[in-house]
């Protein structure tokens, strides 16, 4: 019985969409709006250096062009955080931006896609979990200035029914959010189709080194603790808010035992303050 890795992780994710572009090809195609489908592509540096030396580098998981030198920005992104929405801004509009060299015309730009996959749910609020945002016209959105295009999967909210129309979509979705250490055994319609099969070979365990396998462990690692140090500053900062809400209402007289209640301090933290 075959054992994985789970795809997500930065050595899995770049084995599998960083070095084998029939499946990459077949991911984009799956996922992103096109009015034409990707049908080759060339694998450009993954590093977008900064014009200002200061600035720091920004690395992405997968960057290509197309037969019409459309590019694709891929991220795997395992922690949220608010500012991503702007680096995944800053970085489309980087690689728009670079294509224009001196002797180039504006019209000869081709448009930028971002496809970005986040491991934590971000708009709480809403159903859905796949979202692409353009430039659109305020007043008519059938307008469109064709140029940027930013789509973002939240991972855990996907469910196969929710796209019954899109097979490849969901098959690639299933292949990121149901394969990983604990798989024992794989639905035969991943198996059926000839990219999936071929992406679960190469997430195979047995398809690493030992040195790959120890890199492996370590970005698990480096997951886990980021996700503690966001935890516990989460709760500094509410712990902070609590406080300084005690000390307002011990300001404004009242009992200890009321603002303890309303707070969830101690008797004792709100004596000291």
């Amino acid at each position: 019985m075959a054992k994985y890795l789970d795809p997500k992780a930065d050595l899995t994710f770049k084995k599998v969409f960083g070095e084998y572009e029939n499946l990459t090809i077949s991911f984009l195609n799956a996922l992103l709006p096109l009015k034409k489908e990707i049908k080759s592509i060339k694998y450009l540096p993954s590093e977008l250096v900064p014009d200002n030396p200061f600035r720091k580098n920004s690395i992405v998981d997968v960057r290509c062009t197309d037969q019409d030198g459309r590019q694709f920005i891929v991220e795997m992104q395992m922690i949220w955080s608010e500012e991503f929405k702007q680096r995944v801004l800053f970085n489309a509009s980087k690689a728009y931006v670079r294509q224009l060299g001196k002797s180039k015309r504006y019209e000869l730009l081709q448009p930028v896609y971002s496809l970005n996959l986040v491991n934590e749910i971000f708009e709480e609020n809403s159903k859905g979990f796949y979202y692409n945002y353009h430039i659109v016209c305020d007043e008519d959105s059938n307008l469109v200035i064709d140029g940027l295009h930013l789509t973002f999967v939240e991972l855990p909210k996907f469910k196969p029914q929710n796209l019954a129309d899109k097979k490849m979509m969901v098959l690639w979705l299933r292949f990121l959010t149901e394969i990983d250490e604990n798989t024992r055994e794989v639905a035969p319609e991943l198996i059926a189709d000839k990219n999936i099969k071929e992406a679960l070979e190469l997430v195979e365990h047995s398809a690493f080194t030992d040195e790959e396998l120890a890199q492996y462990d370590k970005f698990w690692d480096i997951i886990r603790t980021e996700n503690t140090l966001i935890a516990s500053s989460e709760k500094k900062g509410e712990k902070n808010k609590a406080l300084e809400i005690a000390k307002n209402l011990k300001q404004m007289g009242i009992s200890i035992a009321d603002i303890a209640k309303a707070t969830g301090l101690s008797e004792e933290e709100i004596n000291k303050l």
